[in-house]
């Protein structure tokens, strides 16, 4: 399985697993399992970040590769498929996230409630 993580189902992952779904923990810990990035979940942790209303790590990067976790970059079509989905959702980072979700064939980690209606796969964080 594929998986993009949303930004709180990697905070927790970083932080306190304890707080992921026992199914969505055992996922991004399946070696045989591939767990992605989004740039924007870097895009929206840097800028709460700056803001105060977030402790995140310094090196993402290295991070992420001590995880064994892969950077998805936002391509032209994401940003597209974003702006092109129905307004059930106004986050544009979560927007992203399922665009780019749908278009590369990942499942996403969330608990947002209003990311099923896309029909994108979801596995609950």
């Amino acid at each position: 399985m594929n998986l993009l993580l949303d930004t709180h189902a990697l905070l927790w992952w970083l932080d306190d697993p304890a707080r992921l779904a026992p199914q969505a923990k055992e996922a991004i810990e399946e070696p045989g399992n591939v767990v992605f990035v989004s740039a924007a979940v870097a895009w929206e942790m840097s800028i709460k970040h700056a803001a105060g209303k977030l402790r995140c790590p310094d090196d993402l990067e290295s991070v992420m590769a001590l995880n064994g976790f892969r950077p998805l970059a936002i391509s032209i079509r994401h940003a597209l498929n974003a702006g092109a989905l129905p307004a059930h959702h106004t986050d544009p980072f979560d927007r992203l996230l399922v665009a780019q979700a749908q278009a590369e064939g990942l499942t996403l980690v969330t608990r947002d409630r209003a990311i099923p209606v896309y029909g994108v796969a979801i596995l609950a964080a």
